[in-house]
């Protein structure tokens, strides 16, 4: 590199201040200063760059045109559909932008169950399920300690167990939180963990009800009562409501006495239940021990055992109320006859006897209204098995009960090869059969209601079961001025079923437990009472059985340590009765009307045949067609032949089966009553031709 020289060195001709040149070429002329000229060079690589930069130059300006003629287009539809031609929006789209300042919750997958009268028994209701995940779960340990903080309900290992199963990506935690759950998890803010939007079945009543409705499961699917039963429908038109026939006001009565009931006398279980005579609809059915219904799944099985429907147990004398409802209408037997009852019958190793023996010879009345096993034993031998088997094969003892209800279960009883003598005779009074209550009241609703048998039914949301007639009118009559006396007769086994004002008619029952070994358990029977009122016109049929009473300290001065049908159920009815009575517009008569209305029902415990008629008693025990079995009891030989023509006879009235026509008709209690000689031999046998009314 060339340096400037120091300024001493400069030559003198050259002027201080000047710029430093490099010394002219030698042999140079000395001129002074002159400007230097520069040549530039330009090569191939500048020439294709330039060119290059101008292709680029051009294709900016066709770019530059061609989004302005774009963007020209735009704004010229913009200003036409905008200014020149509006096009407006859908009516439906700015709705569904506009705040909604109320929220309307999803339709339910499930109906609503209700009672006759509207009230709601059964509802879904949004909720939510919580889950999770456990393939995102940290610390299951840590996540379930901090999830039972605020759900304590939860078992701290079970779910911790559900939480570390990794081999699985979706678990249930909880199925049924409440919104103050929820909202509690969410806050927790644990990852992995999430809600699910689910439906909640209620039951608003509580356990009012709960054997009647049954229950779901988690998924909302029946799986007991009217929720199994109706399961279909109940899913098929969520928006159509299930009506049932109960009464939840009467339903809440029922379960209230007869809880009680069990409850004075130490009972292991109970059941009652209210029928309407005129349809054969349930207004109420109370099963004990119960549950809540929203907790069918944890509820202890004792409890959720419906012992109204599944449960067979004998009926005991109630049953009796078959077996003199079946002679009356087979015409064999009339209700002047007499039967000895002197003494207790003897067959084999057995013997039958009477609570209280009266040693005389009983009418049916009286039979009736003393309870006597001996005087129902004859009347039946009389009639024989043939006549007996079908007359509870049409009253439905031989098959299951058609309610709606899953659960229920079939009667049990001997098979036709093993009904024979004795066989007849303890099922007579109720011994040797077994069944449901509900079977037991629907067979005692054509005794009460002028013949007609209505199947059972839960179901009111349309017209009621038909009708079918399986016994005369006066039969029906007749019974019900029987049924009566049971209780306002001094010596009735139901006086403590008396209501002021109401006219209670009925049966008692006292059954022997059957063990488990197949025998009769000492010491130990089931208590019921069946009535029916007003017995005038009856509207409704009413049951009530405690199982296995015991004469606490609290009852013992009322029941004198007795645990009868008299003492324990009689009493509940007879406040059933009492209550539910005005709730369903049946008010208590007095004065005159109560005087004509007893008058009217009247019926001698001991009547007279009618003039020119004689009737079965000593020296004339046995009508013609009577069962060699009848014989066999009274220690007799049979005759060679039977009356096969009068047997025939008989069973033709019994096997009685004739549906009620389209027309309604109405029953017409007469007013007078039936005394010594008021029924001809005629009018008893008489079956006119009549339909009874829905109600």
């Amino acid at each position: 590199m060339t340096q400037a020289p120091p300024p001493d060195q400069i030559p003198p001709n050259r002027p201080h201040g000047g710029g430093w040149s490099a010394a002219r070429n030698r042999g140079a002329p000395d001129r002074g200063a002159t400007s230097r000229i520069e040549h530039v060079r330009v090569t191939s690589p500048d020439l294709a760059r330039r060119a290059a930069l101008g292709v680029l130059q051009k294709r900016m300006i066709f770019g530059l045109g061609g989004f302005v003629l774009i963007f020209g287009v735009l704004a010229g539809r913009l200003i036409d559909v905008s200014v020149i031609n509006p096009v407006h929006p859908d009516a439906a789209a700015i709705a569904a932008q506009l705040p909604r300042t109320n929220i309307l919750l999803p339709p339910p997958a499930r109906a609503e169950i209700t009672d006759r009268n509207g009230t709601i028994l059964a509802v879904s209701l949004p909720g939510a399920a919580l889950y999770a995940n456990p393939k995102q779960i940290g610390d299951p340990g840590e996540v379930a300690r901090r999830i039972t903080a605020v759900i304590p309900a939860l078992d701290p290992g079970w779910l911790e167990s559900r939480l570390a199963d990794r081999k699985r990506d979706f678990v249930y935690l909880d199925r049924g939180l409440t919104a103050a759950q929820e909202l509690a998890v969410n806050q927790l803010g644990i990852p992995g963990v999430y809600f699910e939007d689910i439906e909640h079945r209620h039951y608003p009543e509580g356990d009012l009800a709960a054997h009647i409705l049954g229950g779901v499961t988690p998924d909302q699917r029946g799986i007991a009562g009217v929720e199994q039963y109706f399961n279909k429908s109940l899913t098929a038109d969520p928006s159509t409501p299930l009506r049932l026939s109960i009464d939840i006001g009467a339903e809440g009565i029922v379960r209230q006495e007869t809880e009680q009931a069990m409850t004075d006398y130490a009972g292991v279980g109970a059941c009652g239940i209210v029928i309407s005579a005129r349809t054969g609809r349930v207004l109420a059915m109370a099963s004990l021990p119960d549950y809540r219904a929203g907790d069918l799944g944890t509820a202890p099985a004792n409890d959720r055992f419906n012992r109204c429907v599944s449960g067979d147990y004998e009926p005991g004398s109630v049953f009796k109320l078959m077996t003199l409802s079946m002679a009356l209408n087979s015409g064999m037997i009339h209700y002047w006859d007499k039967f000895d009852t002197t003494h207790p019958l003897h067959v084999g190793r057995f013997t039958v006897t009477d609570f209280e023996p009266a040693h005389i010879w009983m009418t049916v009345p009286h039979i009736l209204e003393v309870s006597s096993n001996i005087g129902a034993s004859r009347i039946a031998t009389i009639l024989g098995p043939d006549i007996q088997r079908a007359w509870l094969r049409k009253l439905g003892f031989f098959g299951k009960p058609p309610i709606q209800l899953p659960e229920a279960q079939p009667a049990m009883y001997h098979p036709k090869s093993s009904w024979k003598l004795l066989t007849t005779m303890t099922v007579s009074f109720g011994n040797g059969i077994a069944m449901s209550p509900l079977q037991m009241i629907s067979a005692v609703v054509p005794v009460v209601n002028g013949g007609v048998y209505y199947p059972p039914s839960l179901d009111a949301s349309g017209p009621p079961p038909a009708g079918v007639r399986v016994m005369t009118r006066r039969t029906s009559l007749i019974m019900r001025k029987m049924m009566r006396n049971v209780v306002v007769a001094p010596d009735g086994t139901g006086v403590y079923a008396r209501v002021p004002g109401y006219l209670v008619g009925g049966k008692t029952g006292t059954a022997q437990v059957v063990g488990p070994n197949g025998r009769y358990m000492k010491h130990l029977n089931d208590a019921s009472f069946m009535a029916a009122f007003p017995m005038t016109d009856p509207r409704y049929v009413v049951y009530v059985v405690v199982l296995q009473p015991h004469a606490t300290k609290k009852m013992l001065p009322f029941c004198h340590g007795f645990t009868t049908g008299g003492y324990v159920a009689a009493p509940a009815v007879a406040n059933i009765i009492a209550r539910i009575g005005p709730m369903l517009g049946i008010m208590p008569l007095s004065g005159e009307k109560l005087a004509a209305a007893q008058a009217a029902l009247s019926i001698p415990v001991d009547p007279l045949p009618p003039p020119g008629r004689s009737g079965l008693g000593p020296g004339h025990m046995f009508p013609p067609g009577a069962s060699k079995y009848a014989y066999m009891l009274a220690g007799q030989k049979p005759p060679a032949t039977i009356d096969e023509a009068a047997h025939d006879e008989a069973l033709t009235r019994t096997e009685m089966w004739q549906p009620l026509g389209a027309t309604a008709e109405t029953i017409s209690v007469p007013s007078a009553p039936i005394i010594g000689g008021a029924i001809s031999h005629q009018t008893m046998n008489a079956s006119p031709s009549f339909t009874h009314a829905g109600g």
